[in-house]
């Protein structure tokens, strides 16, 4: 009896306990905490992160603030701020002894290369470059830094090795504006009334200052801007406590990227690319060794049918890991891990039997093991490969995603996203398999733990083709049983996202949606990551009807298998590659109450042209608009051939500068849906560029999921309103 009423009492308790529990609100956003570049300490005792906040003033100035944090990895210590102010910190890299971080400051459009004493101190800046300093590197020593630098085309020496772009111009045949000193730009003669030679000179002075812009290049367009001119990778060594200019380690139109020395400070890898047509035409590169001593850079690594990046050698100065993407079939293909001895000789691949995206490997300090992360089914576990070959080992990752992670000697720190929590940071060692690992932040939990927080419910299903789909289906908060409730089917973008518990971007919007009453579907249909290359490569040149069926049988799976989803009460929402889906979808179904397509591509042929993503034509459908079949085949996927068959209402979202899909595919969806009488609004963002609901501005994010809802709030009908 008394055991009754002590079992009675703890349930009386847990019960009161989620009745107080508060459902997620729009403005939570504004709580979430995230972080990157976790680095660990050369003794294992701290690691240091960026600390990602978002903030407001003068109640409609949204921000965000990035500050350095240390972490204590022995202890218990709480989290110590480093770094204050209104810049941008970063890619903090800790010295050899310990005793010093670099990391990168940014004010207003400029980086620098900042130091900061760990004993006590201000930070200094070390660098002064003229068009700015990232990705610092201490060399062994620690008494060099190595940094890069981008270089605009006009302050590039040397000689083209491609045709130049300019019809019938040569590099160097008008006056360098912007290289000229202020007496030197007083003795050209320039006038619109001139010779040949001076209206050149006078119409290239207009063109400095983009008015106008002479665009010659074929990738035009930035992610916010037109981008008229190539801007080229360089690589600087700066000497501490000496004043001397950084030394310039490479030169000329090429770029040399993501350098690291090697363990004994003579040699830095990296990986460039020799243009032999324009940078734009060119999408692989090649590993090149830089020797210190002499100055030079060489070709050191070429993988016929790859491009190869992102190398790093071995602790032991033996090998060098590198990451490898299939030139072919680029629409699907999948990176992998290699390594290959430092005197050369075949490299070996490590993690191509995966059959998974393969992120950036890190060496064990022994040099005997490789940790990577890989998107695989909903989740990103964590994996380690010998570097010799062989089968890799999940060390952990069930129902969440490791976004960041670090290894040095037997410690990992990782950051982590998982349904009850969307991002912190935890470590463990690796000699201690089996103990729990150790929390060290709790950035968000101190505000979740009063959240009342929905977890999605796993399922998979067959489709008649024999293709698998995983989808994931969660509950409206306080749903009572033998009700209906209204459901949305959210779709992924990409085409080769992936979704699930383990992905941090839709954390919040799934939570508030749930919090408004409604139920979230969603999946991940074939062309999808996580799911191998054949799965990935399962849309080609079918964008359409075969991905949208896979979407549309989750959802009647996801009916059957719960009586509470209103099948007269659904909606469909989506972004990028989504936004084309729903438009697809409600030009081919008429099912949904209403629907919201978002930064999408609904014009194919125009998309080649007009946004920056414009390879997926080729690298999906096959060709180019031009071409007889391929046209054809682009007007049948287009969404906007079948926009006379939507009848469901549309809320139509775009940023006013996304040059990654192009506001005139919206712009044409709204006026033909316009011209049709159709029930549609549309909705333009001031300065949003194609990542408006991930990274955009906190205040227009929260305008925009508010926006989706108020729609879907006109047609949907809640059994307890």
């Amino acid at each position: 009896m008394q055991k009754l009423k002590f079992l009675l009492l703890i349930f009386i308790a847990v019960n009161a306990s989620a009745q107080t529990k508060t459902p997620v609100v729009a403005s939570d956003l504004m709580k979430i905490v995230t972080t990157n570049q976790i680095q660990i300490s050369p003794d294992g005792s701290k690691a240091v992160t960026v600390v990602i906040r978002k903030a407001v003033k003068n109640e409609n100035e949204y921000y965000y603030t990035r500050h350095l944090y240390l972490l204590d990895l022995v202890g218990n210590e709480e989290p110590r701020q480093l770094t204050f102010g209104d810049k941008n910190d970063g890619q903090p890299q800790w010295s050899p002894d310990g005793k010093m971080i670099a990391f990168v400051r940014t004010d207003g459009d400029k980086s620098q290369i900042w130091m900061l004493p760990m004993n006590g101190g201000e930070a200094s800046v070390i660098t002064k470059a003229e068009f700015g300093a990232t990705r610092p590197r201490w060399s062994p020593d620690g008494k060099k830094i190595l940094f890069t630098s981008s270089t605009p085309f006009y302050a590039i020496e040397g000689t083209l090795t491609w045709d130049y772009e300019r019809p019938a111009r040569k590099v160097g045949d008008e006056p360098n504006w912007k290289k000229l000193k202020v007496d030197e730009k007083k003795n050209v003669k320039n006038s619109p009334d001139g010779s040949l030679e001076e209206v050149r000179a006078w119409l290239s002075k207009n063109a400095v200052d983009g008015n106008p812009r002479v665009l010659t290049r074929q990738q035009l367009q930035g992610e916010l801007n037109l981008q008229p001119e190539e801007d080229f990778s360089h690589l600087f060594v700066k000497s501490l406590g000496a004043d001397e200019k950084a030394l310039q380690l490479t030169s000329g139109y090429q770029d040399f990227e993501g350098g690291e020395w090697s363990p004994d400070g003579k040699q830095i890898v990296c990986h460039s690319k020799v243009y032999k047509v324009a940078p734009d035409d060119e999408q692989d590169t090649d590993l090149w060794m830089i020797d210190i001593a002499g100055k030079t850079a060489k070709e050191f690594l070429t993988w016929n049918g790859y491009s190869l990046s992102n190398a790093k050698f071995s602790p032991d100065g033996k090998k060098i890991l590198f990451s490898v993407e299939t030139i072919a079939n680029r629409h699907a293909t999948q990176n992998q891990l290699a390594v290959v001895n430092v005197t050369g000789g075949t490299p070996l691949s490590l993690t191509a039997s995966l059959d998974r995206d393969a992120g950036q490997g890190i060496w064990s300090s022994d040099s005997k093991t490789i940790f990577f992360s890989a998107q695989t089914e909903g989740d990103i576990p964590l994996y380690s490969i010998a570097a010799t070959g062989g089968k890799e080992t999940k060390l952990f990752g069930n129902d969440n995603g490791v976004n960041d992670f670090d290894v040095r000697g037997d410690k990992v720190v990782y950051a982590l996203t998982e349904t009850k929590n969307p991002w912190e940071i935890y470590s463990f060692n690796l000699k201690e398999a089996g103990k729990p690992h150790k929390q060290l932040t709790k950035f968000n939990e101190s505000w979740i733990k009063e959240k009342n927080i929905v977890s999605p419910t796993e399922y998979w299903y067959t489709r008649p083709d024999g293709t698998k789909i995983q989808y994931w289906v969660m509950e409206p908060i306080n749903k009572k049983e033998g009700l209906k409730y209204p459901t949305i089917l959210n779709i992924h973008g990409g085409p080769s996202a992936m979704w699930g518990p383990g992905i941090f971007s839709m954390w919040h919007e799934y939570q508030l949606e749930n919090s408004w009453g409604y139920g979230v579907v969603y999946c991940n249909p074939r062309g999808s990551g996580g799911y191998g290359d054949k799965f990935k490569k399962g849309n080609f040149k079918d964008w359409g009807a075969s991905p949208a069926g896979d979407i549309l049988a989750s959802l009647d799976e996801a009916m059957k298998q719960h009586a509470w989803i209103d099948k007269e009460n659904l909606f469909v929402e989506g972004g990028s590659y989504a936004g084309y889906m729903v438009a697809w979808i409600v030009g081919h179904d008429h099912r949904f109450k209403a629907a919201n397509a978002q930064r999408g591509v609904y014009d194919l042929t125009t998309f080649m042209g007009e946004g920056n993503a414009w390879r997926l034509v080729p690298d999906h459908f096959g060709g180019y608009p031009w071409q007889k079949e391929t046209k054809a085949l682009l007007d049948s996927e287009s969404p906007l051939t079948y926009v006379d068959k939507i009848k469901t209402p549309l809320l139509i979202i775009h940023g006013d500068v996304d040059l990654r899909t192009g506001v005139i595919q919206s712009e044409m969806l709204y006026k033909s849906l316009k011209i049709l009488n159709k029930p549609v609004e549309y909705i333009r963002y001031p300065k949003e560029g194609h990542e408006l609901t991930r990274s955009g501005n906190p205040g227009r994010m929260m305008d925009h999921m508010l926006r989706v809802i108020e729609f879907f709030e006109r047609y949907a009908k809640h059994p307890e309103k």
